[in-house]
């Protein structure tokens, strides 16, 4: 879905990762399969900044020479791309309650990276929105 370039610096005591369009996303691991694990905690963490700022988040970039894909996992991923869009519509979780018929809070626990959230659930919101979540497999 959406995977974000990183360079795997190796260091003297293991890799450090750097995303460079997510540069809030900072992590290191002592070999380079812990790195890859920690680097995707770290860009799912730094997921968070975003979404506490109500800030849009940057979509992936394609990877340059000496970078490697992490993979956010699926479901922040479409989260993201609500927030983006909420953000892009000057949607505010008031508005999108009311066009749902649901009360603020529900929006809150939707757009929250910690909440499970139905699919279906997203995919209403993005409908209220005018939109339409699409899927695809490669």
């Amino acid at each position: 879905m959406s995977n974000y370039p990183a360079r795997f610096q190796k260091e003297r005591d293991g890799y450090v990762v750097t995303f460079r369009d997510i540069p809030e996303a900072l992590t290191s691991g002592a070999t380079k399969k812990e790195a890859m694990e920690m680097a995707t905690d770290a860009l799912a963490t730094a997921m968070e900044f975003y979404f506490e700022d109500r800030r849009p988040v940057p979509m992936p970039t394609k990877a340059r020479k000496g970078e490697e894909l992490v993979e956010l996992p699926a479901s922040v991923a479409v989260k993201v791309l609500l927030l983006n869009e909420m953000l892009k519509e000057n949607m505010t979780p008031s508005k999108l309650a009311k066009k749902l018929d649901t009360s603020p809070q529900t929006i809150t626990r939707i757009v929250d990276l910690h909440h499970t959230t139905k699919i279906d659930t997203l995919a209403d919101a993005f409908k209220a929105m005018g939109k339409t979540l699409n899927f695809s497999v490669a």
